[in-house]
């Protein structure tokens, strides 16, 4: 995504807490400075953008010892392009906000090939204004951008969207071991759902690719997906609603991130429901 932002002109300040990756990255593009923290990445700046695991490691990014807040130019605005609860979005809202700074999220949808090529999708929660005077730069990595409500809002799209798109993961891994112990062959059975009803995310994209391939190698980590189905299945408590399989597909992956470790990829989960 970076790469992308260096490759429409703009000049970064990049900071990574993996020296080597951001060693590649400011050797790779001549207008990236690397900076030695987020704070020295943030000093006058009038945008910051953040990309990172969680919402703690975006306040730690943010309000910690060296964090960005501290040297952002006064009515700056942050851009949390992370994945991460409303609550905890809203309540870093209202903490930057008593330093005279202000905040967007704007997660992603579309993957790592998405990412690569600059065509990621983006919901936006927080003021249209402060979107609109960053459109541009987002724009360097997205096709598409939505304005989904206030702030927080566009979290809350981000867990919504990776749970269905997870049910259709799980739905699909179960219906291909169902399918092969019937006798069934998977790669003749992706073919037909592909153009018919079942035809979905992990079907389309994932299920030759990166399951039957049994290279599970599509970039996306089991733990973030299972984290963001998480927060889909609180957010239903939240709204009052059952969301009976929004807290079962969380159990699942959960347990799937358990048995298959940290690293695993999203993919991966076919193993799980596999054995």
């Amino acid at each position: 995504m970076a790469a992308c932002v260096a490759r429409a002109g703009w000049t970064l300040h990049a900071f990574d807490l993996n020296g080597a990756a951001l060693d590649r990255f400011a050797a790779a593009h001549p207008n990236a400075v690397r900076c030695a923290s987020s704070a020295d990445a943030a000093r006058g700046m009038s945008v910051v953008v953040t990309m990172l695991p969680d919402g703690k490691a975006v306040r730690a990014a943010l309000l910690g010892p060296d964090g960005a807040a501290t040297t952002m130019a006064p009515g700056g605005l942050v851009v949390d392009m992370s994945s991460a609860s409303p609550d905890d979005t809203r309540a870093l809202g209202a903490d930057l906000a008593s330093r005279g700074l202000h905040l967007i999220d704007a997660p992603v949808s579309g993957g790592v090939r998405s990412a690569v090529v600059g065509k990621l999708t983006l919901m936006v929660g927080g003021e249209a204004a402060r979107l609109d005077g960053v459109r541009a730069l987002l724009g360097a990595m997205a096709s598409n951008i939505f304005h989904v409500g206030p702030l927080g809002s566009g979290h809350a799209m981000k867990a919504l969207n990776n749970y269905v798109s997870a049910a259709a993961l799980v739905s699909t891994c179960e219906a291909l071991v169902i399918g092969r112990e019937l006798g069934l062959d998977p790669a003749a059975m992706v073919d037909v759902m592909n153009v018919s009803t079942g035809r979905n995310s992990a079907t389309a994209d994932k299920a030759k690719q990166y399951i039957l391939s049994g290279t599970f190698g599509s970039g996306g980590a089991l733990a973030m997906l299972a984290k963001d189905v998480r927060f889909a299945a609180e957010l239903g408590q939240t709204a009052g609603a059952k969301a009976e399989l929004a807290r079962g597909i969380a159990a699942l992956l959960t347990r799937a991130e358990a048995a298959l470790g940290p690293t695993a990829d999203h993919t991966e989960v076919y193993r799980f429901v596999d054995k």
